[in-house]
């Protein structure tokens, strides 16, 4: 079982809003505004008006398996589930439930005539008809409970450590354990609710009937012994893991759900990585961790954090205990009080012993390097249990849920990566591995699955011409294109300009010399940088912000004015320390455009992708689309249209604390839609929804579409965009309905805040990418070519919605980007709005080739990620590695980012 102690990653997601409840916000007051009264008609995602028709027919594979369910008139029934000792108390610990559901079903099998149940191994179960009687009571007892709270009494440890001895002889022969379940009728779910889930007729029932098949899911990986996380299901196989460094492995498994979709119900399934802690002894995982050689070099605050809740096997007892802090002193130094038996009269004297002597002389064991080292404490906060740490070994597929280091995330990436062909056959593979057909609940609820992939017909879009400059065409090919013996079609000039170098070792002379020649090749006017600004060595290991500021303080006393642009030399490439403290001096406090790089491997592709970046931050552009040059783009160059991107990107996993960030990003210059700008502001830590698009205080409104919109009417010839096309990225199926009716609500309040009388039309699509539907070719090993569309077969039985690739696959298995047309006023045909999105895959300045997802989504995130930057935020890394220590939405005030210069508020500095 999962021990995830943290949020619950394994209970299934809740069930998706009902389509007539908006859920209200905790902490979003704003939500409750004059314009949400109930009174207003909610919105609804929308049908989808018909199929693309464009594009050369090509046959895929989808993971998909079409599943057939037999029509029954029979209903699932819903109990809630109550588990209490027998003193009443309830079970906190996580883990117990399904054994004692298990034994529950064993034991009572007739009085429960018989029926298989559907446990999501919390609080809910499912069966088939009704159970005998409406309230279920049962005593239900297991033996030798691994939880940890079985052991003795009185101090140390279970029937082998201490405390334990002097009561063996009055203990059950086993250590048993009594619960009491309560099993309370909650609700019936007619299961004809599935065929309606596949008609696209949702509904409360039907998505729940959905969520019972995928119960019953991770009910058939559980009973394997499998670690759950969602709807992903890893088995405790060697073969699946591979060792990412620093303690931790990535464990391959499976995705496995249940999708309504256009051709009836189908079963995806799909290759799912997660982090484990290493398995075995404490010691070997402590010394990887800390990345030291020898125990006496372990830092044990850090070995604290680290264990806090990791579950760990004792010996020679093999008994399974959740840590929960180290003791104080070393083993050989932790006293404790024994019970020992005098011999006349039974009675029991208490001594004190170490933790030491008791193992070694009343238990016999030997300790070969224990003895000077902390004690693992598996007791309860007031009453220690303690073991020897050589004695304890961390149990299997536990997870690891701290952020990844860069080094970490690279390896992992590197080894789970699969080609189009590896991954087909490790699906099928993985599909009759499963077994499914032999699950009783499957079975009793009429489904059966197909052995074979779906298969699927696409369209591949043809690549938008680009122009270039001196009015060269560019003919882009399988996603990409080159400016050989081109220029960029509109450049800037670098004058005013200036070089720090903050400790790079490089040769800084000749990186400007050819920086300059490439310049010129392409257009750019790039004039003699003005200095170049050394870090002094004394510096090198000042704290940031010192040696931020001293640089600074050369710059203003060396050069006669403010520079216009400085290129920054950086000694590493990722995650380097001066990077957010320079880019918020740069850009918050003096507004001067900068360009950080870390100059390894120069040549001149890579000093091409840099002034690619540098041309696009100072105003210029690299490439435009034919039909925005001559401006010929359906419903967008005939009527003012803005095109915004928005995104929150979240602390990773174990900075709990960390606020949110939410950015926006929205197209000027109309008829333009190559140029960008951004807004970013933070918002409570972990909340999905934006909380600062409209912010009225009396007259001013400080939220970030104003700032879009004002931007737009300047930049656009003092024209208000009659059309609002909205972008929003990284919100899953259950936030549909909050998106079109919160979100959408306040971007229309902001335009009714600037002008009453002002009413533009809006579009708003969801891209999302972590989802689990991949494509395959029928006729080749390769991926599916760039500009591959998907609208039929596996898409939603009712919804707007389609797969788009724009972007060649290069590595691996490509992840098609998922679009939800939420809510269309503008009246796009499904072809047009294809071809959109397929066009702003193509804009994107910052390299030669198609993107994955269009690109104002990907500059939001660009924005999100630097600005970020700018706040300081100490490594969380106080959560134990198997819990991120969370706080509730919305409970601490979050810390505002400095505002953008207004000279560099309009640019593409995220580029």
């Amino acid at each position: 079982m999962d021990t995830h102690d943290g949020e619950s990653d394994d209970l299934p997601p809740p069930p998706p809003v009902p389509p007539n409840v908006v859920p209200i916000k905790a902490d979003d007051v704003e939500s409750e505004s004059p314009a949400n009264k109930p009174t207003k008609p909610k919105r609804f995602p929308m049908a989808r008006p018909g199929l693309g028709k464009k594009g050369q027919p090509i046959q895929l594979y989808a993971n998909h398996y079409k599943v057939s369910v037999k029509s029954t008139e029979e209903f699932f029934f819903h109990y809630n589930v109550i588990l209490k000792y027998e003193d009443d108390r309830l079970v906190d610990g996580k883990g117990v439930g399904r054994k004692v559901i298990d034994k529950l079903q064993q034991t009572y099998h007739s009085e429960l005539s018989n029926k298989e149940f559907a446990y999501d191994g919390e609080k809910s179960l499912f069966t088939i008809g009704a159970l005998p009687q409406v309230n279920n009571e049962f005593t239900v007892v297991l033996e030798d409970v691994t939880t940890g709270k079985t052991a003795a009494n009185g101090s140390p440890g279970g029937s082998d450590s201490p405390g334990g001895s002097d009561r063996k002889r009055l203990r059950r022969p086993y250590q048993t354990k009594s619960f009491k379940v309560e099993l309370c009728f909650a609700a019936k779910i007619p299961m004809s609710a599935i065929a309606q889930a596949i008609r696209g007729q949702e509904s409360e029932n039907s998505q729940e009937a959905l969520r019972v098949l995928d119960i019953i899911l991770r009910q058939h990986s559980a009973k394997q012994g499998c670690l759950l996380v969602r709807q992903s299901f890893f088995h405790n196989n060697p073969n699946n893991f591979v060792d990412l460094g620093g303690g931790v492995m990535g464990c391959r498994g499976f995705h496995s759900s249940f999708r309504g979709t256009q051709s009836g119900l189908s079963l995806n399934i799909d290759v799912s990585t997660t982090m484990i802690v290493k398995p075995g002894p404490v010691i070997d995982f402590l010394l990887a961790n800390q990345k030291v050689d020898h125990p006496d070099r372990i830092d044990w605050q850090k070995a604290k954090r680290a264990l806090k809740n990791l579950r760990v096997r004792a010996s020679p007892a093999n008994s399974e205990f959740k840590i929960i802090g180290l003791s104080d002193r070393n083993c050989d130094e932790q006293m404790f009080s024994l019970r020992q038996k005098n011999g006349n009269d039974g009675d029991a004297d208490v001594v004190e012993v170490t933790v030491y002597d008791y193992f070694v002389k009343n238990k016999g064991i030997e300790l070969r390097y224990s003895g000077n080292l902390p004690c693992i404490n598996v007791g309860k906060p007031k009453r220690p249990t303690y073991f020897p740490i050589e004695l304890c070994s961390l149990i299997p597929l536990q997870r690891y849920t701290k952020a990844l280091s860069t080094l970490q995330r690279s390896s992992l990436v590197e080894k789970s990566r699969q080609k189009p062909q590896e991954r087909m056959s490790v699906l099928n593979d993985a599909l009759r591995r499963s077994n499914y057909d032999s699950d009783p609940m499957l079975r009793a609820s009429g489904i059966s699955i197909a052995q074979n992939f779906t298969q699927v017909e696409g369209r591949i879009l043809q690549p938008p011409k680009l122009k270039a400059g001196n009015g060269e065409d560019i003919f882009p090919r399988n996603g990409r294109w080159n400016f050989n013996n081109k220029k960029l079609i509109q450049t800037c000039s670098v004058e005013k300009w200036a070089v720090v170098n903050f400790s790079a070792r490089c040769d800084v002379r000749n990186l400007i010399r050819d920086l300059i020649r490439n310049a010129a090749a392409k257009g750019i006017q790039m004039e003699e940088p003005f200095d170049v600004f050394e870090e002094s060595p004394s510096l090198r290991r000042a704290p940031v912000s010192r040696r931020v500021d001293d640089m600074f303080e050369q710059i203003k006393s060396k050069l006669p004015g403010a520079p216009k642009f400085l290129l920054c030399l950086l000694p590493e490439r990722k995650n380097c320390e001066v990077y957010g403290p320079w880019k918020r001096k740069c850009l918050a406090e003096f507004g001067i455009v900068t360009q950080c790089l870390a100059p390894q491997r120069v040549n001149d592709q890579y000093l091409l992708n840099v002034l690619l970046k540098i041309n696009a931050k100072l105003g210029g552009i690299n490439s435009l689309l034919q039909i925005e040059a001559s401006p010929a783009i359906p419903l967008v160059s005939k009527t003012p249209t803005i095109i915004i991107g928005m995104d929150v990107s979240h602390g990773q996993p174990g900075q709990s604390d960390r606020p949110s960030i939410a950015a926006v990003v929205s197209s000027r210059q109309w008829p333009l839609i190559s140029k960008y700008r951004a807004s970013v502001h933070t918002q409570s830590p972990k909340l999905e929804m934006m909380s600062s698009l409209f912010k009225p205080r009396g007259t001013e409104d400080d939220g970030l579409i104003r700032e879009s919109l004002i931007d737009f009417y300047t930049s656009s010839g003092k024209r208000k965009p009659d059309q609002v096309i909205i972008f929003r990225d990284g919100v899953s199926e259950s936030q549909f309905t909050q998106v079109i009716n919160i979100e959408l609500d306040q971007i229309i309040e902001a335009c009714k805040f600037l002008d009453e009388k002002w009413s533009p039309k809006f579009a708003l699509i969801v891209a999302q990418k972590n989802h689990h539907t991949k494509f395959f070719q029928t006729g080749s090993p390769d991926n599916v070519p760039p500009g591959t569309v998907v609208d039929k077969q596996v898409c939603h039985p009712r919804n707007y919605d389609f797969y788009m690739c724009a972007h060649a696959g290069m590595i691996g298995t490509t992840r098609p980007t998922h679009y939800h047309v939420l809510h269309d006023e503008i009246g796009f045909s499904p072809d047009d709005l294809q071809e959109l999105v397929h066009s702003l895959s193509y804009v994107y300045q910052r390299s030669t080739t198609a993107i994955s997802v269009v690109a104002p989504v990907c500059y939001a995130h660009l924005a999100a990620a630097q600005v970020g930057t700018f706040l300081k935020f100490e490594d969380m890394s106080d959560a134990s590695s198997s819990q991120g220590g969370h706080t509730s939405v919305g409970s601490i005030p979050v810390p505002e980012l400095p505002r953008l210069h207004e000279k560099v508020r309009s640019s593409m500095f995220f580029c």
